[in-house]
């Protein structure tokens, strides 16, 4: 695991792995690197391996997703969920001579996110500069720029971003009904 923020508190909790029949081994930032930057401090990432966020909540079959990475010989591949946005506000739409040409009441966006989980290959890290911050961000502009751009697999299960207080809310909620989903 690469860890900075609660980083003792991390290590308190998962220890060494030993009680879930795991091995863990921990990689500790000297300052922060941000999502990506981390990673070149790994030395024996294997060929492809998993990335993700660690407050996410969802029902994904990792499986599943490592084999399309593999398949398609992704150079990265990001797990993503169509999430509904809906506007507070009514949508005026507006000529450039204040004239309303249209308007949505309380239109609903769809949009493709990154659930925080995705499949890489160690080529990334041809594009990782050392000890310096790095995110994902920077990491998917690189890629494209390059003409390697990532790839993308949808999740049509569960997923929430626990790290957002709705979302939170939600999963408090409903954890307790759905854990089967979670709990394989």
């Amino acid at each position: 695991m690469a860890v900075n923020h609660q980083a003792d508190i991390i290590k308190a909790f998962f220890g060494n792995g030993k009680k879930w029949g795991i091995k863990i081994d921990y990689s500790l930032e000297d300052k922060p690197l941000s999502t990506m930057g981390p990673l070149r401090l790994i030395p024996d990432l294997p060929d492809d391996f998993l990335i993700m966020n660690g407050d996410i909540l969802t029902d994904i079959n990792f499986s599943g997703l490592y084999d399309f990475h593999i398949k398609h010989n992704n150079i990265f591949t990001i797990s993503s969920y169509q999430r509904h946005q809906k506007s507070e506000f009514g949508v005026l739409e507006i000529d450039n001579n204040g004239k309303l040409y249209g308007f949505k009441e309380k239109p609903v966006t769809i949009y493709d996110v990154s659930m925080g989980i995705y499949m890489a290959s160690r080529r990334i890290l041809d594009y990782i500069p050392k000890d310096v911050q790095y995110g994902f961000d920077h990491l998917m502009l690189d890629l494209i720029k390059n003409g390697s751009p990532a790839s993308a697999k949808r999740h049509d299960g569960y997923w929430l971003d626990i790290g957002r207080q709705d979302d939170y809310s939600q999963a408090i909620e409903e954890f307790d009904k759905l854990k089967d989903l979670f709990l394989k």
